[in-house]
């Protein structure tokens, strides 16, 4: 990892200053140092991405393509040194830093392949005698400039889904990656000032947010895309205007178990759906409901399961959990457990906090109104309860003002369809969890988990347009 990474404003790299100081997320020791873009310079980069935009939009289908496969050779390459950014940027641990690299590999790749079938149709206008002599047809052009804002717990992959789209899409845009974690974006940026996208096509600006109102309000700017908290996402939609608004925001997931689950393997897929990466996922395991009939067995095994789990330096190959993002944050998860046990909950295993490292927690009781069962814990903690009917699990689940993606295992097809049409989610995942994702599916969530969906071709459908033609055919 190097001690310094410029900022990429317009396509090429500066260094106007290096005030953002990046932390080692497991030692607290300054890492690195970036630029903060100014507010000027934001304002001078949607200028360019606006100038810009009619020959990102000429680009030719095969030379979008191959500037996305040019990405994909050039993270293949730099694999370990990715790995290792992540690794020390987000406290992420290796393993998972190295998984996160092969899922930016396959964002990309998936991006290359969708370039060249963004289609149109061919659409039959003579429906009545008036419409006789009329032929119609409609095509995706893009949307213009776009305007994205990552976050700091998927800093590689969660931006490759909005750059490598935009690209794919044709579209030129301006990127703030989150400050704790910004060194991802930027090697991304590296390796797009590499390729042949037209000059001023991108920008990658880290900046304070309350310098980032550009990203959000500037009229230049066609689509704003975040990934983030649901408090501030909604805020930034009431601030955005007239431009379409994508919001990838908060959850606080249920998993279901129902009483003819394969316990043993049900537990192991828990075990890394709650506490993968210190459990800040917006699609973590974060509620448990499982059949009374197998309540007490799957409690057992969980807590002895959670038990094992190894705490650490996230550079260490055996770690699995490591760092929180900041110590503010593993505080705030701290106080959450506390509060919930003087509420009444049992807490199970686990809860306590050293720094910024919190030891992974199960609890069960938990109160339905308390932060740790409605809100989003975003953190190493799962609540446990339990359901007599399918019908009462299914409403416990949807109990939320979220609604990304519900985990359920059962082996009843019955109710596996029940699921589908009755849980309040964008996603349910059978006999898995709901942390489970591949990149090219629909991903995104209903209520206050947001609006929109990412996953490259239904990013692009975001990204573009529908442009009609009708022509009128003279007889004679």
């Amino acid at each position: 990892m190097r001690q310094t990474y410029p900022l990429l404003f317009a396509g090429k790299p500066l260094e106007p200053n290096l005030d953002l100081e990046v932390c080692d997320k497991f030692s607290g020791e300054v890492a690195a140092r970036v630029p903060l873009a100014s507010a000027e310079l934001i304002d001078q980069a949607i200028a360019a991405a606006a100038k810009a935009a009619p020959a990102m939009a000429k680009l030719k289908a095969y030379q979008r393509q191959d500037i996305l496969q040019y990405c994909v050779k050039q993270f293949e390459s730099r694999q370990e040194e990715l790995a290792e950014s992540l690794c020390i940027e987000a406290g992420k641990p290796i393993r998972d830093s190295q998984g996160e690299v092969a899922r930016l590999i396959d964002t990309f790749r998936i991006a290359a392949e969708e370039a060249v079938r963004i289609t149109g149709e061919i659409m039959p206008l003579d429906i009545s005698a008036r419409a006789a002599n009329y032929r119609g047809m409609w095509r995706r052009a893009p949307i213009g400039p776009c305007s994205f804002i990552s976050p700091f717990n998927f800093p590689l992959n969660l931006t490759a889904h909005k750059i490598a789209p935009a690209i794919a899409a044709g579209c030129p845009f301006v990127l703030k990656p989150a400050s704790l974690t910004p060194i991802g974006a930027l090697i991304i940026g590296e390796v797009l000032a590499e390729t042949d996208l037209p000059e001023g096509a991108f920008s990658i600006l880290p900046c304070h947010r309350d310098g980032a109102s550009l990203f959000t309000t500037d009229p230049r700017l066609k689509l704003l895309s975040f990934t983030g908290s649901d408090e501030v996402g909604w805020k930034l939609k009431s601030q955005a205007g007239a431009k379409k608004v994508v919001l990838e925001l908060g959850g606080n997931a249920a998993c279901i178990v129902d009483a003819d689950a394969d316990l043993e393997d049900a537990v192991k897929r828990i075990i890394v759906g709650a506490f993968y990466q210190s459990g800040q996922s917006c699609i973590s395991v974060q509620r448990i409901i499982a059949h009374r009939d197998i309540y007490d067995d799957l409690k057992a095994r969980l807590v002895a399961a959670t038990a094992k789990l190894k705490s650490g330096d996230p550079k260490s190959e055996d770690t699995f959990i490591g760092p929180m993002i900041t110590e503010g944050e593993a505080e705030r998860v701290e106080t959450w457990v506390a509060d919930a046990v003087k509420a009444g909950a049992k807490l199970l295993v686990g809860g306590q906090r050293k720094g910024a490292m919190v030891e992974a927690a199960l609890l069960e009781n938990v109160p339905t109104n308390l932060p740790l069962s409605c809100d989003e814990v975003f953190g190493p903690v799962a609540t446990l309860a339990s359901f007599d009917s399918f019908d009462q699990a299914i409403a416990m689940a949807n109990d939320s003002e979220y609604g990304l993606q519900v985990g359920v295992f059962t082996r009843d097809v019955y109710k596996v369809l029940t699921a589908w049409d009755e849980m309040e989610v964008g996603g349910v995942i059978i006999g898995d969890v709901p942390s489970w994702r591949v990149d090219h599916m629909p991903y995104g969530g209903v209520k206050n988990s947001g609006l929109g969906r990412e996953g490259i071709r239904f990013a692009i459908e975001d990204m573009t347009e529908i442009r009609n033609l009708v022509i009128r055919e003279i007889d004679g």
